[in-house]
């Protein structure tokens, strides 16, 4: 039975930034975190240089590994694709130009995304973006939406999704409630989507909904100030407003994981602030792009946080079951 610490470990996805110091016998915060319970890595395109060196790392973090990693990735083709030193200039088309080529190209295309995956032993991909991208100056969905219809990306999103799962593995619909009409990056800065309730549901949560109604696993909330949802300037990934509207007026019962929380449009509202204002709002998992000391220390002060806060104990407990779930379903 896992204690609390564990529980707490499996809700963070971190970078293997500095794994390799693990292999050579030198302590490294990624494999330390791992023999600890790390719920998953999260890979970017400098980790993975060629395909025996990739299926190599995942190998050995599979076996440091107390519990059976997420084996994370952001393989959406286009300008979001991981595996660029692999391909050597050879890239899957975006969003938006494989739905173009019609559905029977997009779905050939995500086949052929998902066997290559597979084979390096990735069991989690953040795709399909199901953003419905209605600003032309979004400065950083673009083409990777399937289109500026939300009908259109219901379409493309069932496609996407039920390909992934055929090939065991988990799609992660992203970035609720919608980002496609930002006009700010939230890499950058948090941007604000100032949009009635009428307009947001029936364009951008609308894809969302159907997502839910097709079996989706995991939904990415994304760092974005919604005015329907808060008044006050909360990012959509730390607001309970829009998460509980996710569970209760979506039904969305699965793992429920925050975009990067170190990008701008979360980490100025404090280290071990945002993830406690995360977890109370209903987020599950959350993403760090890397694994120092300083994420560490953030885990750790959580932990001693939750040993007195009966509130933030009993969110461990629900995620760490939602997770465990998740990972029993994929046979992870």
């Amino acid at each position: 039975m896992a204690d609390l610490k564990t529980k707490l470990y499996q809700m963070f996805i971190l970078g293997v930034n500095d794994f390799d110091a693990c292999t050579e016998g030198v302590s490294s915060f990624c494999c330390d975190a791992l023999k600890n319970g790390l719920g998953g890595v999260i890979f970017f395109t400098k980790d993975i240089q060629n395909v025996e060196q990739f299926k190599s790392l995942i190998s050995k973090i599979k076996t440091v590994s107390l519990i059976s990693p997420f084996l994370s990735i952001d393989q959406e083709g286009g300008r979001v694709e991981r595996t660029e030193n692999i391909h050597k200039g050879k890239k899957y088309l975006s969003a938006k130009y494989a739905f173009e080529k019609g559905e029977n190209f997009l779905a050939a295309q995500t086949d052929a995304m998902a066997k290559e995956l597979k084979e390096y032993g990735i069991n989690l991909n953040f795709a399909p973006c199901i953003d419905t991208n209605t600003n032309p100056n979004n400065p950083i969905i673009g083409e990777r939406a399937y289109s500026s219809k939300a009908e259109e990306v219901i379409i493309a999103e069932n496609i996407v999704s039920s390909i992934y799962r055929k090939n065991g593995i988990i799609p992660c619909v992203k970035h609720y409630p919608g980002h496609g009409d930002a006009n700010a990056d939230s890499h950058l800065t948090l941007p604000e989507i100032d949009l009635s309730m009428d307009e947001m549901k029936n364009i951008h949560i609308k894809p969302f909904k159907e997502a839910v109604k097709n079996g989706a696993d995991m939904v990415m909330a994304a760092h974005l100030h919604c005015t329907c949802f808060d008044k006050d300037v909360i990012p959509a990934s730390l607001s309970k407003n829009a998460l509980s509207y996710l569970r209760k007026e979506l039904g969305f019962s699965g793992v429920i994981i925050s975009d990067d929380m170190v990008m701008k449009g979360v980490a100025d509202f404090g280290d071990v602030e945002a993830f406690i204002m995360g977890i109370r709002a209903g987020i599950n998992l959350f993403i760090y792009r890397n694994s120092n000391s300083t994420i560490i220390d953030i885990i750790e002060k959580i932990y001693q946080i939750a040993l007195d806060d009966n509130e933030i104990k009993s969110k461990i407990e629900n995620s760490y079951e939602k997770i465990i779930n998740l990972k029993e379903k994929y046979s992870i």
